[in-house]
């Protein structure tokens, strides 16, 4: 996570600017990191501490619910949330934290459901970041199933959309055709336009220009990847060019 982000994690009062159980979290560990607290916000809550916040907390209690926290979830968490050597600790404290509050996923979920209403990519971004977590270990679980299935209830995912957002990444029966979005009765020229249009939109870049922090990059980057394997494979069954 950005140097950034930690200061304004830092920064006093943040836990009362974000509100929230999401805040009160923030609240909880801002008095542990040791960086520089200049410039502490006063103004409009910070997105990026509510979106990073609320992905460590969903993540602490997707690992809560499952029960078990392998090693590969823990070096998938590092590769979502990315962080410098030195705020490694925090985001540990932050994980462990949320783990252990009172609070359901629920809360979690629907605050960042309530900050990221208008900008459903940002809360497919959230899930993304869940589902890369949760296939670490080679397989979703039961729980984590209904745990996710959950979230994006919440998030106001239907199922269609929660099955193309897991197409991503665990293998479903009209995969890699959900990944697109499309039938496979689509013709060439429907499925080529919907992969230039999905790569344009899912290009990294774009994702940070509206709202994906810089820590999360990540999530952008392994839903760009799903969507290239998900047209080759396509393209190599029809022998697409």
């Amino acid at each position: 996570m950005s140097t950034g982000l930690w200061g304004k994690i830092g920064g006093a009062g943040i836990g009362v600017l974000v509100g929230g159980p999401i805040g009160a979290l923030v609240g909880s560990v801002a008095g542990h990191f040791l960086i520089d607290r200049e410039g502490a916000p006063f103004g409009p809550t910070p997105r990026d501490v509510v979106f990073t916040t609320g992905l460590v907390a969903l993540a602490a209690k997707m690992a809560k619910s499952d029960g078990v926290v392998t090693d590969s979830e823990i070096q998938a968490f590092g590769r979502v949330v990315q962080v410098e050597p030195e705020a490694r600790a925090g985001v540990q404290r932050l994980f462990d934290l949320a783990k252990a509050t009172t609070d359901g996923f629920e809360a979690y979920a629907g605050q960042l459901a309530s900050a990221f209403g208008e900008e459903p990519a940002l809360l497919e971004d959230v899930l993304d970041g869940l589902f890369h977590i949760a296939t670490a270990d080679g397989a979703i679980h039961e729980g984590e199933a209904r745990y996710l299935r959950s979230v994006a209830d919440i998030f106001g995912f239907d199922e269609a959309a929660f099955r193309r957002i897991a197409a991503r990444h665990v293998r479903l029966a009209d995969d890699p055709y959900l990944v697109l979005g499309l039938e496979r009765s689509a013709d060439p020229a429907a499925l080529k336009a919907q992969y230039r249009r999905l790569v344009a939109e899912n290009h990294p870049d774009r994702a940070l220009a509206r709202g994906l922090p810089p820590e999360a990059v990540a999530i952008a980057t392994h839903r760009l990847a799903a969507i290239n394997a998900a047209w080759d494979r396509i393209a190599a069954e029809r022998g697409l060019t």
